[in-house]
C-alpha cells in the first residue's frame, strides 16, 4: 500500500511516504509561517524523489490534533484536498499517539505533553508496544493537574514536557524520566504506522466526518460564545 502521511500539529511540520509500511522517503521542516507553502512544497519534493504521482497513492493518512488551532487546520484541509482530487481515502489518528510510537520498547507508562499555551498542555498517558494503548486519553489540562494523575515512574516527551521540566522534577522528583532530546519530536512517519494500523483494521471515518480535534475551543470561537450571553 502506498500511504502519504501528514503531520502539521506542533512547530515540526513532516511529510512521509511509505509502501507497504517500509518508509521510501520523508521531509521534516520546523515552520512558524508560511506552512501552506512548504507543505505543498514538501509534498511533491517527497513524492517526485520516489517518481510516485498523487495518483499513484492508495491513501493518505494526517493527524487530527491537538495542537496548534492554524497547523492541523492546514493539514487536515490539504489531505482532505488531495482525497477529493484522487478518489483516495484517508485514515486519522491523534497527534499524541503519533509521538507515542517513537517510543515502542518503553517499559515506563509514557506521558505526551504539547505545549497548548495558556498555562495548560496537551495530554496523554500510554502503555507502549508496537501500538500505543491509552491509559488517559488526550485532553487539555494544567500541567499540575494532570501531574497529580500520575502514579509511579513514567517518561516524558514532547514540547511540553520540555517546557514544564522544571515542574515536573519538582512534582515528580526520580519518578520523571525524560525522552532523549531527538524523540520529542512528532513524525509523519510514526503517524503513518497509525493510520495503517487503521486501513488494516477498517475503522476509516467518511471524509465530512474527518475533521480537526482541536479539545479546546478556538479564540474565535470563545469570542462567539461571550458574544452570545451579552
Amino acid at each position: 500500500m502506498k500511504l502519504l502521511t501528514v503531520d502539521t500539529s506542533t512547530s515540526t511540520c513532516s511529510v512521509a511516504l511509505t509502501i507497504d509500511g517500509r518508509l521510501a522517503a520523508e521531509s521534516l521542516f520546523d515552520t512558524e509561517r508560511t506552512l501552506s507553502e512548504r507543505l505543498l512544497a514538501s509534498v511533491d519534493a517527497v513524492l517526485r524523489d520516489s517518481g510516485i504521482c498523487l495518483d499513484d497513492l492508495d491513501g493518505f493518512g494526517v493527524s487530527l490534533g491537538p495542537g496548534s488551532f492554524t497547523g492541523v487546520r492546514i493539514g487536515v484541509s490539504t489531505v482532505k484536498g488531495f482525497s477529493l482530487a484522487t478518489g483516495k481515502p484517508v485514515a486519522g489518528f491523534s497527534s499524541l499517539s503519533m509521538l507515542a510510537m517513537n517510543f515502542p520498547a518503553c517499559s515506563l507508562p509514557l506521558c505526551t505533553l504539547f505545549d497548548a499555551r495558556k498555562k495548560e498542555v496537551y495530554a496523554a498517558l500510554y502503555r507502549c508496544g508496537a501500538l500505543p494503548e491509552q491509559i488517559i486519553a488526550d485532553r487539555v489540562i494544567s500541567p499540575e493537574r494532570f501531574l497529580g494523575l500520575i502514579e509511579g515512574p513514567a517518561l516524558f516527551a514532547g514540547n511540553g514536557a520540555l517546557k514544564y521540566r522544571a515542574l515536573i522534577e519538582e512534582t515528580l522528583g526520580d519518578r520523571a524520566v525524560f525522552a532523549p532530546d531527538h524523540c520529542h519530536q512528532p513524525r509523519a512517519a510514526a503517524g503513518a504506522v497509525l493510520a495503517l494500523e487503521a486501513f488494516r483494521a477498517g475503522g476509516l471515518l467518511p471524509l465530512p466526518a474527518l475533521n480537526p480535534t482541536y479539545i479546546r475551543p478556538s479564540e474565535a470561537e470563545l469570542m462567539r460564545m461571550m458574544q452570545k450571553t451579552l
